[in-house]
C-alpha cells in the first residue's frame, strides 16, 4: 500500500501537479492494518491536510477487503461520491490465531462497503487470486488493483506518469508495469482475465464417502502410522461401537467415533513429522512449488533440545536441510513409539496424548450402555470432542483445557433422566 501511495504521489510531480500522503502502516510488521491518504490536487498550494476528510474520498483501492471495511475506512466513503476497487480475496487475519473456527467475513464487510458508496460505486474483483496466478506472486495485487481503478476512469494521472513513476521508484519495474497493464485489462474484461487466471481443469463430482470407507481409509493411515496392530485396535473399537448404536439404526455415532478416535489415535509426534518429511511425494510437492536453487529449512522445537521462554513455551530453532536426511532415519524408529524404549515418550504433551487415547476410549463405552433415540444427539457431540483439541504444545493445552469443560457439560447433559410425559 506504501508504494502504491508513493507512486500516485510521484505520477502527479510528473505532471507538475500537488501531492500529499499520509501512510499509516505503524502495525503493518504486527499484521495489523495499512492505510494510505493520497490526496491530489492541481497545484500543492491548494492542499492544507495530509488525512482524507470524513466522507470526502473520491476513490478507494481496497487491497484487503476486511481493513476497507473498517471504521476508519469506511468514514471517509460518501454514498454517490467514493468509488471503490475492493479485492474480494479472502485472507486470514491473526484473529485465526485464537480462533481456529473463525471465518472470512466476505458477505457481511462487502455489505458495508456497499452501505457506504452505494451499490452502483463499488466493484469487487478477486484480484489477489487472479494476480497471484498471472504473475506469479500476492504482492502484485496492489499494483493490479491501482491498475483497475486506473481503467475504470477514477485515477486522475496519466498512463505515462504512473509508468515514469514506477520507474522512478526502481523496485521491480517490469512486474510492477506488467500488474498494472493487467488491473487494467481484467477492468476492461474481468471474464477474459479471469479464465486466462484459471487454468483449465477436469471437473471431478465426488460423492460422500460412505462409514465403510471413511473407516478403511483410516485403518490404512494408521497401519502407516505404527503397525497393522495398531490399526486393529482402532476398527475393532469403531465396530463395538456399531454394533451398539446399530439398534437404533444410525449411524451417527459411529461415524464421529471413527473420525475423532483415529484423530487421537495419530498424533503428530517426532516419529510422524520425520515421517510424513520423508515421504518422497513432500520432495515431489516441494520441488513442483519452486524452480532454481532453492533450499528447504525446517523450524523445530525438539522437547530434549529446544530452549524454553520465559513463560516455559519452547522455542523453535532453524534446521538446515540436513534434516531430511535425519528424518529419514528417524523414521524408522516409529515402532519404539509408546514404548520403554521411545526417549520421546517421556515428555508431557506426549503422556498426554496417549492418555487422552485410553479416556476417549473410556468415556465413549460409558455412552454405549445408556443409548437412546433422545439422547443419541448429545452422545455424537461429545464423540466430536476431539476436534476442539488444536495444535501444538502450550496451544494444545489450553485447546485441550477448554474442550474438557465442554466435554463435562454434555456428559451431564447425557446424564439427565429422559422426561416423562404423563397422558390426561
Amino acid at each position: 500500500m506504501v508504494t502504491v501511495g508513493q507512486i500516485l504521489a510521484v505520477a502527479a510531480h510528473v505532471e507538475g501537479k500537488g501531492a500529499i500522503v499520509l501512510d499509516m502502516s505503524g502495525l503493518a510488521q504486527k499484521g495489523g492494518p495499512v492505510m494510505s491518504h493520497v490526496r491530489l490536487a492541481d497545484k500543492q498550494a491548494d492542499l492544507h491536510s495530509t488525512r482524507v476528510g470524513t466522507g470526502s474520498a473520491d476513490l478507494v483501492i481496497g487491497c484487503d477487503q476486511i481493513v476497507t471495511a473498517s471504521k476508519d475506512a469506511l468514514s471517509r466513503m460518501g454514498e454517490g461520491r467514493t468509488y471503490a476497487a475492493i479485492n474480494s480475496t479472502g485472507a486470514t487475519t491473526a484473529a485465526f490465531v485464537k480462533n481456529p473456527d473463525w471465518q472470512f467475513p466476505g458477505t457481511s464487510s462487502q455489505a458495508e462497503i456497499k452501505r457506504a458508496c452505494g451499490d452502483a460505486n463499488v466493484d469487487f474483483v478477486d484480484a489477489g487470486k487472479i494476480a497471484t496466478a498471472l504473475m506469479g506472486d500476492s504482492i502484485a495485487t496492489n499494483m493490479f488493483m491501482l491498475g483497475y481503478s486506473f481503467q475504470k476512469g477514477h485515477v486522475p494521472l496519466s498512463e505515462a506518469a504512473l509508468m515514469k513513476a514506477i520507474e522512478l521508484n526502481g523496485v521491480s519495474v517490469p512486474f510492477n508495469k506488467a500488474a498494472f497493464n493487467w488491473g487494467r485489462y481484467c477492468a476492461h474484461d474481468t471474464a477474459a482475465v479471469t479464465k486466462l487466471a484459471t487454468p483449465a481443469t477436469v471437473i471431478e463430482f465426488k460423492r460422500t464417502q460412505t462409514l465403510e470407507e471413511i473407516i478403511a481409509k483410516r485403518v490404512e493411515l494408521l497401519t502407516a502410522y505404527q503397525d497393522a496392530a495398531y490399526a486393529k485396535q482402532y476398527s475393532d473399537f469403531v465396530a463395538q461401537v456399531q454394533a451398539a448404536e446399530g439398534a437404533l439404526g444410525s449411524k451417527k455415532l459411529t461415524e464421529a467415533v471413527a473420525r475423532y478416535f483415529y484423530k487421537l489415535m495419530a498424533y503428530k509426534d517426532e516419529y510422524e513429522v520425520a515421517r510424513l518429511h520423508s515421504d518422497p511425494a513432500f520432495r515431489e510437492k516441494i520441488a513442483n512449488m519452486f524452480e532454481g536453487d532453492y533450499k528447504v529449512k525446517f523450524h523445530l522445537a525438539p522437547p530434549l533440545l529446544a530452549k524454553k521462554d520465559k513463560e516455559g513455551h519452547l522455542v523453535k530453532q532453524e534446521f538446515g536441510p540436513w534434516m531430511l536426511k535425519a528424518f529419514g532415519v528417524l523414521a524408522k524408529f516409529k515402532g519404539l513409539r509408546g514404548t520403554a524404549l521411545d526417549v520421546f515418550g517421556y515428555t508431557a504433551e506426549r503422556k498426554m496424548e496417549r492418555a487422552l487415547i485410553g479416556e476417549y476410549r473410556k468415556t465413549v463405552e460409558g455412552l454405549l450402555g445408556k443409548l437412546t433415540a433422545d439422547n443419541l444427539a448429545t452422545a455424537v457431540a461429545i464423540a466430536r470432542i476431539p476436534e476442539d483439541i488444536r495444535g501444538y504444545g502450550h496451544v494444545k493445552e489450553r485447546h485441550l483445557k477448554a474442550a474438557k469443560q465442554k466435554e463435562a457439560s454434555l456428559l451431564a447433559e447425557f446424564s439427565k433422566p429422559a422426561a416423562v410425559t404423563h397422558a390426561a
